[in-house]
């Protein structure tokens, strides 16, 4: 794992701090989630990309139907 050094205003690195201790874990800890949740995220999101490429790809098209709230409740439907 590599280190970095990163400039803080000191207001939030004390509120920082005191938020990572509240929650039972580090600061160090603390940046390494949000950076996953964040940016590692988006790397697990890239599905949905591929998703819509290929439904615009597949051309299909409902003529304006939609589905209604009795339609989507109702299981004779769906068999």
């Amino acid at each position: 794992m590599k280190n970095v050094t990163l400039a803080i205003d000191e207001n939030l690195l004390d509120q920082s701090r005191d938020y990572a201790r509240k929650h039972h874990t580090t600061l160090n800890a603390l940046v390494r989630n949000l950076l996953e949740r964040e940016v590692g995220a988006r790397r697990r999101d890239h599905w949905v990309d591929e998703f819509l490429a290929l439904t615009a790809k597949a051309g299909g098209n409902s003529r304006g139907w939609k589905w209604n709230r009795e339609e989507l409740y109702d299981r004779k439907v769906l068999r």
